[in-house]
């Protein structure tokens, strides 16, 4: 099956191309991002060997509908999807930090909570908690956005006393993640699943905060099916999730958690069909459309073209 992990385009106006975890960005004349979801996919900040099939395709229509679902909260930087694995929109100043919200304790939060640390990003977690267990309202956990390595925690206090955001930008920031993610939890509870937790990006264009990058991905998210939750949550029993965590529970597994020096696990046929249908899945549910396979025949030349004919299109019409 074919897959793009790589692209290295040159647009009318281009201005440079940011190659991220997962992302190809180009900026064309600090007016339009040029977003093209590759499907490359990571974990613990590492870039795994092999891309996956239809993983970029799910992951920019998802963010796709969710900014659409979400503009009347945030304005956000979506102006059009030309290709099923491209999104255009403004170009802003991004943030350098994400805002990170958990509605349960799971994840990396459990993993520090059973250390015996009982705060994160300086919230305070309480004693008797078991994995996977609801807080009693959701918490936001910031990390600073690292252009190497990994991502670390920070707190609010430390976010403005920093100046990486200001306190009044901050106190809006924080407001659109708290009502980005009740939507993202309606939304997913009518679908038959649980947004357990996600991330958000923002940025300011012309003095404006806009919502940008993906949204309520399972690459920025995690979804617990929400049948059943409550009966496993009694026995103990592991949450039946749709996210990534299975990948990084899978490098766990197999004595690799991000370290300098560990080798990644090799990465057979199996395990990569199977996280391509992991992605489709989740794509189905959350949507409740049936995935389309976008054509794969010749991807590279599918999305030149597509990003042009738009690029053209948009400038004309700007000139007239």
């Amino acid at each position: 099956m074919g897959t793009i992990t790589r692209t290295n385009f040159n647009f009318d106006g281009q201005k440079s191309l940011y190659t991220g975890k997962v992302r190809d960005v180009y900026n064309i004349n600090d007016e339009l991002l040029v977003m093209i979801t590759t499907d490359r996919i990571s974990a613990f900040d590492v870039v795994l060997p092999k891309g996956i099939p239809y993983k970029g395709q799910v992951l920019n229509q998802i963010a796709a509908l969710f900014l659409d679902a979400t503009k009347d909260i945030v304005p956000n930087w979506k102006i059009s999807v030309p290709d099923p694995i491209v999104t255009i929109g403004l170009h802003c100043d991004p943030f350098p930090v994400e805002m990170i919200i958990r509605g349960y304790l799971t994840g990396s939060a459990w993993r520090t909570y059973q250390k015996g640390i009982r705060q994160i990003c300086g919230v305070p977690i309480p004693d008797g908690m078991k994995e996977h267990q609801q807080f009693a309202e959701p918490i936001i956990t910031p990390t600073t956005k690292a252009t190497s390595g990994h991502d670390e925690d920070i707190s609010k206090e430390d976010i403005i006393n920093q100046r990486l955001v200001s306190e009044e930008d901050y106190a809006l920031v924080e407001k659109y993640t708290r009502e980005l993610f009740k939507r993202g939890t309606e939304i997913a509870k009518k679908k038959g699943l649980i947004l357990v937790d996600t991330k958000y990006e923002f940025g300011k264009r012309d003095g404006k905060i806009y919502l940008i990058d993906e949204i309520h991905t399972p690459d920025s998210s995690r979804y617990f099916y929400l049948e059943g939750y409550n009966e496993r949550q009694k026995k103990g029993e592991p949450q039946k999730q749709l996210s990534k965590e299975f990948v990084r529970e899978w490098l766990l597994a197999n004595n690799f958690k991000g370290d300098r020096g560990e080798k990644i696990p090799k990465m057979t046929d199996q395990i990569v069909s199977s996280i391509s249908e992991r992605y489709i899945e989740l794509f189905e549910r959350i949507t409740g459309e049936s995935f389309q396979k976008a054509n794969a025949s010749d991807i590279l030349k599918r999305v030149e073209n597509n990003i042009t004919s738009f690029l053209k299109n948009y400038y004309r019409n700007k000139k007239n």
